[in-house]
């Protein structure tokens, strides 16, 4: 098993601004104002899946259309704005969707924050989170809303919305941690392929599916090394899992 201080010294490689200008994470330092801020981190986390270079490039297309500036898209959202901007399985219905959920959210409240928090309030968040979306989805949604915004209780290791906190709560270089409901010791692992490779190569993880298990499996080791911070083990395994396939 791999040491404590041979991980340490891989997130100091990998934890670095030169982390940001391939990842998701970069949509969210493109702005100043806090709600423009989690909204730009919300959108790019439902797309973070399959090959990056293409889901960013679609992202870059989505920013596009919302003319870089997220909270005033949201707030004004009407289902011609995005014309049949698609993803793999997220077809334009799926979009309209999420947006016209996230329209009536911050045009009613006080946005992701307010509804994360309240699902931190009432011990779980993800499936909190899930129900405020599938309550509102609109009938002609298909596949790519429910890949987008997954159901816990299907047992899936909720990679992007565990990524999603992680931008939102962690500060540091390439985490904003513009909120404070919570402590970065709660946060969970995203877990990926190459996460979930490295870790068991590393003796961290044990159990073979990709899972929600997994994750706190992982997670729970992970807090033994270090238990206020995590998930700054992300950087380290999947930094080094991507350059060491």
């Amino acid at each position: 098993m791999i040491t404590k201080c041979e991980l340490d010294k891989l997130v100091e490689k990998y934890e670095n601004e030169d982390f940001i200008k391939d990842d998701p994470v970069k949509f969210v330092h493109k702005f100043d104002n806090k709600k423009d801020i989690e909204i730009a981190g919300f959108i790019a986390s439902l797309l973070a899946y399959g090959s990056r270079k293409q889901f960013i490039g679609k992202l870059d297309e989505l920013f596009v259309i919302a003319q870089n500036e997220p909270l005033n898209f949201i707030q004004n959202f009407e289902a011609g704005m995005i014309g049949n901007f698609n993803y793999r399985f997220g077809k334009p219905n799926d979009f309209i969707s999420i947006f016209s959920i996230l329209k009536q959210l911050y045009n009613n409240s006080d946005g992701l924050e307010e509804l994360f928090e309240y699902g931190y309030r009432q011990g779980n968040i993800f499936k909190t989170v899930v129900d405020y979306f599938y309550s509102r989805a609109d009938k002609t949604v298909g596949q790519g809303f429910y890949h987008m915004i997954p159901n816990p209780d299907n047992g899936g290791a909720m990679k992007r919305m565990c990524m999603y906190l992680r931008w939102m709560v962690r500060k540091s270089v390439v985490d904003v941690g513009i909120w404070e409901f919570m402590n970065p010791s709660e946060l969970y692992i995203p877990l990926d392929v190459h996460v979930g490779r490295i870790s068991r190569q590393m003796g961290l993880l044990t159990r073979n599916a990709n899972d929600f298990k997994a994750v706190v499996e992982l997670t729970k080791n992970l807090r033994k090394l270090c238990p206020q911070d995590p998930i700054k083990y992300d950087f380290a395994m999947f930094g080094y899992g991507v350059n060491n396939k």
